[in-house]
This record gives C-alpha cells, sequence and structure tokens, in this order.
C-alpha cells in the first residue's frame, strides 16, 4: 500500500465517543450523503499526518453487533466485508471504544476482529476512565486482542495524536488472526477473560453519574426536570432567535428597496423585490431560531442526557403503543421527520417500528417553526405571564405540545388495532454523563445551516419564483376594476381550493400557500410574503406580519397554526416512509390520517375561536 494514502473506517458502538473522534480528526473537510439504495447516512472526511499521508475517513454508522439485521449495522459489516456497491474496501479498520464501558465495548471489537480485517483499536474517552480510576495494561490488551492499542481523548485538542502517529507508521498489514466463528457465549467469555486480565476497574459505574441519575432519573423528579428542560428549549427559541430573525428581517428589506430603486419598472424588479427579497429572505429571516433549536437538542443528545430522557418517557410511551426507543427519533423529528424516521431502524421489533414511523412527523418539525414564528409574532401579544414568561414562547410551547399528544393518541389507537399488544423491554445503554464539545456543537450546527440554505437556495427559490409568476401573470383585462392579483393565476386557484378550506377559516391566499407548503413547509410564508408583495403589502418579517393581521382573524391564525401541528408531511418525509416501509399502504394511511386530524383540529380551533374573538 501506497505510504501517501490510507483508507480507514471507524466503527464503533453508540455513544463511544466515535463521532467527536471523526470530527477532530477531519474538522470542516467532511461530507455527509446517503449510501446507495438506503437512508443511512454516509460521512466521510479527509485529513493529512505529519508525515505527509494523505488518510480518507469512513465514519460508518454505530453498531451493537452484525448478527442484528438492522439496516445500519447491515451496512457497517457490509463495507468491512467489501461487500457494499460502490464502497471500497477500507485499508485499515479503527475500533472506538469508551474505555469506561469496555465489558459492553470489547464485545463488538471482538466481532470486528474475526471478520479478519486488519484493524486497531481506540481506547476512547481516557480522561474519563481515569478519573474513575480504570486502569488499562494497553500492552497486555493489545497482546490478547491481537490488534495494536491507542489511547485518545476525542474532546481534547490533541487528543488523537497517538492514533494519527501510528498511522503514521503503520502499515495496514497486522493481520488480526484467524477470523474463527465464535458463537455469543463464546465472545461474552473472552471478553471476561481479557478484563480480567488487562482490566482493573475499582467500581462499575462513574460516582458522579450515580449521583445526577438519582435526580434526573427520580419518579418524580425525572419527568419534573424533563418537563422543564423542554419547557425551557421552546422559550428560548423564540426569546433568543426573534430579534436576529428580525434583524435580517430588516436587512432584506432594505436590500429589497436599494434593488427596486436600481432596477426600471417592469416584471423584473418584480420578481427580484416580490419573489428573492420578500418571498425567500422572509423564511431566511427564521434561521436563527431554527438553530436554536437545533443547538439545544445537539446540547442535550452530546450531554448524555437523551437516552436518560428515553428511559424515563418508556412506560409513559408503552401505554400508548410506542416504546422508550421510540423517544430518541421522536425528538430528531423536531429537527426534521426524515432523520427521525430513519432513526427507528433501532427498533426491532417491525409493528413498534412501523408506530413509530407513522407518528414521528406529528412531532413540529423546524420547518413549521416559521410559520409559527410568523403568525405568533402578528398575532399574539409580547407580553409576560408572571412576570417571567414569554406568552409567545409559552404559545409555540402549546404548539409543540399538541404534535406530542396528537402522536399519543395515535399510538394508542394503533395499539388497540393492531392484534399483538404485547409490550417489549427497553435495553439501553446509559452514557456518562459530558461536557458538550464547542467544537462538536459548531460543527453540527454547521451541517443544519447549510441543509436548510440548499433548501432555501434549491427547492424554496423555486418555489418562490413560481408562486411570483402566478400572482403575475395574466394582467387584468381591460376595464377591471378589482386589485390586479384577484385576476392572475393564483387569485382564480385560490378562489376555487378555497371552498374546502372556507370552515377553517383560510381566505384564499392562505389556501394557496398551502400547496407550495406540501413540497416544504417553509414555503408556505414564502408564498404569503410574495402573494402579498404582489399585491402592494409590506413583506419583510415584521411587515408581513402587520399585512396578515390585517387581512385575517385572529381565530383564522389560531385555526392555521393548528392546521400545521397536525398537517400532513412534505412530499420528502413520505418518500422516507416508502423507502423505510416499502409500502404505499404506509404512505397512504399517513398522509391520510393526518389530513383528517389537521382539518377536524383547524375546524375545531375556528369555530370556538370565532365566537370568543
Amino acid at each position: 500500500m501506497s505510504q501517501a494514502s490510507l483508507r480507514i473506517a471507524l466503527v464503533g458502538n453508540p455513544n463511544c465517543g466515535k463521532t467527536a473522534l471523526f470530527n477532530l480528526l477531519t474538522g470542516a473537510r467532511q461530507k455527509v450523503a446517503n449510501y446507495a439504495g438506503v437512508t443511512v447516512e454516509r460521512k466521510e472526511g479527509r485529513f493529512a499526518t505529519p508525515s505527509g499521508r494523505k488518510v480518507q475517513l469512513l465514519d460508518l454508522p454505530g453498531a451493537y453487533s452484525f448478527d442484528s439485521t438492522s439496516p445500519d449495522e447491515r451496512v457497517t459489516r457490509d463495507v468491512l466485508l467489501g461487500r457494499y456497491p460502490g464502497e471500497a474496501v477500507p485499508d485499515l479498520v479503527v475500533c472506538v471504544a469508551d474505555a469506561t464501558n469496555l465489558r459492553l465495548h470489547l464485545r463488538f471489537v471482538l466481532e470486528v476482529k474475526r471478520l479478519g480485517r486488519p484493524a486497531v483499536l481506540a481506547l476512547n474517552m481516557m480522561d474519563a476512565a481515569k478519573r474513575r480510576g480504570v486502569t488499562v495494561d494497553v500492552a497486555e490488551l493489545s497482546r490478547l486482542l491481537g490488534m495494536p492499542v491507542v489511547e485518545t481523548v476525542a474532546v481534547q485538542r490533541g487528543g488523537a495524536e497517538a492514533l494519527i502517529d501510528l498511522l503514521d507508521r503503520t502499515d495496514a498489514q497486522a493481520a488480526n488472526g484467524s477470523a474463527r466463528p465464535e458463537d455469543a457465549d463464546d465472545l461474552h467469555a473472552t471478553v471476561r477473560g481479557i478484563l480480567a486480565a488487562a482490566v482493573t476497574m475499582p467500581r462499575a459505574t462513574d460516582a458522579r453519574d450515580d449521583a445526577l441519575d438519582r435526580w434526573t432519573l427520580h419518579p418524580f423528579f425525572g419527568p419534573l426536570i424533563l418537563a422543564i428542560v423542554m419547557f425551557l428549549v421552546f422559550q428560548a427559541v423564540y426569546s433568543l432567535g426573534k430579534p436576529l430573525t428580525d434583524a435580517i428581517g430588516d436587512a432584506f428589506t432594505w436590500l429589497g428597496a436599494m434593488a427596486g430603486a436600481v432596477l426600471p419598472e417592469g416584471p423584473l424588479r418584480s420578481l427580484v423585490t416580490d419573489a428573492i427579497f420578500s418571498g425567500v429572505g422572509t423564511v431566511l429571516g427564521f434561521l436563527p431560531e431554527i438553530l436554536v433549536l437545533f443547538f439545544f437538542i445537539l446540547v442535550l443528545e452530546e450531554s448524555g442526557y437523551l437516552p436518560r430522557a428515553a428511559f424515563l418517557l418508556d412506560r409513559v410511551m408503552v401505554s400508548v403503543g410506542l416504546t422508550g426507543r421510540s423517544f430518541i427519533p421522536l425528538l430528531s423529528s423536531f429537527a426534521c421527520a426524515i432523520p427521525g424516521i430513519m432513526g427507528t431502524r433501532s427498533i426491532t421489533d417491525p409493528r413498534d417500528r412501523l408506530a413509530t414511523i407513522l407518528v414521528a412527523p406529528l412531532m413540529t418539525c423546524s420547518a413549521r417553526l416559521p410559520v409559527y414564528a410568523l403568525l405568533i409574532g402578528a398575532f399574539i401579544p409580547h407580553q409576560l405571564i408572571f412576570g417571567v414568561f414569554n406568552l409567545q414562547g409559552l404559545v409555540l410551547f402549546v404548539l409543540y405540545v399538541a404534535g406530542i399528544i396528537g402522536a399519543m393518541v395515535v399510538g394508542w389507537v394503533m395499539k388497540h388495532l393492531r392484534r399483538d399488544r404485547r409490550e417489549h423491554a427497553l435495553l439501553m445503554e446509559l452514557p456518562s454523563y459530558r461536557m458538550p464539545r464547542a467544537r462538536d456543537i459548531g460543527i453540527g450546527l454547521w451541517e443544519r445551516g447549510m441543509i436548510f440554505l440548499k433548501r432555501l437556495t434549491g427547492i424554496i427559490l423555486a418555489l418562490s419564483v413560481l408562486m411570483w409568476f402566478i400572482s403575475t401573470f395574466p394582467s387584468p383585462p381591460a376595464g377591471a376594476t378589482g386589485p390586479a392579483i384577484d385576476y392572475t393565476f393564483a387569485g382564480y386557484l385560490g378562489r376555487f381550493l378555497q371552498y374546502p378550506f372556507a370552515p377553517l377559516g383560510f381566505n384564499w391566499q392562505i389556501t394557496l400557500s398551502l400547496i407550495p407548503a406540501f413540497a416544504a413547509r417553509e414555503t408556505a410564508v414564502a408564498a404569503l410574503a410574495t402573494v402579498y408583495s404582489v399585491a402592494g403589502g409590506d413583506t419583510d418579517v415584521v411587515g408581513l406580519g402587520h399585512t396578515l393581521a390585517h387581512n385575517f382573524s385572529l381565530a383564522s391564525a389560531l385555526s392555521l397554526m393548528v392546521w400545521f401541528a397536525f398537517a400532513p408531511q412534505c412530499m420528502s418525509t413520505l418518500a422516507v416512509i416508502r423507502r423505510e416501509t416499502r409500502s404505499w399502504r404506509a404512505v397512504s394511511a399517513s398522509f391520510g390520517y393526518m389530513f383528517v386530524m389537521a382539518y377536524l383540529a383547524a375546524l375545531l380551533t375556528y369555530q370556538i375561536a370565532s365566537r370568543f374573538s
């Protein structure tokens, strides 16, 4: 093998710090995609060693065992064996193991070893292991495993120097011995023997973890702490993100005015000011609020708290036909239902997995956030409740809770409709608590921000231009007395579609905005901004709110918010449901029940609110 190039695969159990090590080695020099034919995430990066050797690093999906039939673990196994189409066989496998929990992680290392690939063991989180009093005889461990062993601390700068030095020196040809087919009992016995010979552990768990768990896993205080954490997260989304949203809106208003002053009167000026600056610019303004939500989700994930939240909610979720393992995919769905649905691959029972897939789109994804923020800012007064809580943030929290309650109701109905009502025990690892690393949080926010911007410059821009076109053409006929937009394609289409939605309090502009929202939820805001901009309204982030407040009632606004709380998912989510379930029946059921829920909930909201407003 050439000294100038090395292809490495990182493997390990979930929560071993594998992704943190990947980020430490590659930094921003990474790309994220999906494996061909499956919705399993593929992360690849690159870096160079001090000697100049170029390294391609592949972060394979986390796995507990190769015996599982889950898509994640099957992809990891097939890539290592060279069976995955279009994926080159790695020159070297780096097994990442949590040094504080070797009893669990070494079993998977032995499974990797018996594949017969050149491998290295990276003992990660060695700083935490030493604080706990765990001592590892690295030389003896290396001898027993038959592979090089190095210590790493993925959350510290320079924490991978020993691994990088080994990569500089290794020729990656050291064999792992024979790949004899040990059964599960043999693996467990081998792990016990290795631990007895090479590892000393004064206690099985960390004293600080135990002290924190006495509160976070307490039957009473644990759920209370979780509720407070989630409430404060949604308060922060609106309180911290809103000032930046307003600032971006003001900037695009200024840019739109400058462009309008330079460009001559005509369709080109209307396209630039109404479609790009008013439509796309309005949606871009909500990026800060979306990033605030992602920030807190990443912090909770990196801190080790999320598996504990899943444990706390297991009993409640089982009672409504779900499982504690559903919690993390459902929480991921608050960012986007697509990774949430993909995350259900960790649920082994097919019925539990299908139930989670069908309710995941009810979680309030970040694409709904621009709609909520726009309507809340326009119709809900900015005032404090009890002198502490922001009323607008409280309404946002209620909308998120509505989605959660809706998911629980749907899960409960599905539980009583299916024949198999057996409950499945929750078995999952609780990782040690750790301080989130700013570098990893930053990379995560960058990735999510870029995904949003790609959608903004792709589908959202295209749909905004389309909305501008149908809102501008054709021109009014001679002698027309009404507003020009009433005679356009948008005016005719909107009034035609308004009939079934009129009982919900939707005017034709709202009804029209629901069409592009099926492609991407955020485009509902861009569509409203474009339509009202073409009609001569003020459509920066603040001005659009004022325009909406003058064009429909509080009851209509509440109805629209409730519609989006339960509305049928976007086309991309439906496509992922089809790929994950391989069933058009599941797609039809998902779209159908959500449409009925959204319509009935919005109808009820409008009829009740109209009586009191």
